[in-house]
């Protein structure tokens, strides 16, 4: 079995505070992460993490985001699957990589997601919709809804989850490398 990562991210920010009033949750971005330390993860969110302005799909930097949200926290969940699930995962991520200036974040999507109706916008998604489409490709479903309605919520509602971190990015990134089971005995999961 196999394990891929989900990063649950509440950073501070007008924008941010939007979405977290909308969701009533403290977590409102989402990164999908090929290994416990997320040494390799994506989202679609800010291309530079201080100018909330120019989203799309990117590449996550720890470093970057702590020294933009010097009070982020995280909460970092592993998903089993099949090494084949896992493998097309990272091949579909390593590609939409490569045209990621080809992919923008789904603004003229949000009214629709705030009005519960499904949409589609060649090349544009939101943090959440990218993901759930993502893994739903892989037979991995996140919830019963259509993958542009899937916001962060859902990610933090799924049952099939174990939560291996929980604290502030700083706190993580400072942390001695640990194996994902290490890190869920170290939280108690």
């Amino acid at each position: 079995m196999e394990h891929i990562y989900i990063a649950l991210v509440d950073t501070p920010g007008i924008f941010a505070a939007v979405i977290r009033r909308f969701l009533r949750q403290r977590y409102i971005h989402v990164v999908i992460g090929l290994d416990a330390g997320l040494e390799e993860a994506y989202s679609f969110g800010r291309r530079n993490p201080a100018v909330p302005w120019f989203a799309g799909f990117e590449r996550e930097r720890k470093e970057k985001i702590l020294r933009a949200f010097p009070t982020a926290a995280y909460r970092i969940c592993e998903l089993e699957c099949s090494s084949k699930q896992k493998e097309g995962i990272l091949r579909r991520l390593r590609q939409d990589y490569q045209k990621r200036y080809h992919y923008h974040y789904a603004v003229p999507g949000l009214p629709f997601l705030v009005l519960g109706r499904s949409f589609y916008l060649k090349n544009q998604y939101t943090c959440s919709s990218y993901i759930a489409r993502l893994l739903e490709e892989q037979g991995i479903k996140i919830c019963g809804k259509h993958f542009s309605l899937v916001t962060p919520k859902d990610f933090y509602q799924y049952t099939y989850k174990k939560v291996v971190y929980e604290g502030s990015l700083s706190g993580f990134i400072g942390a001695a490398p640990m194996r994902a089971a290490e890190r869920a005995v170290a939280y108690g999961s």
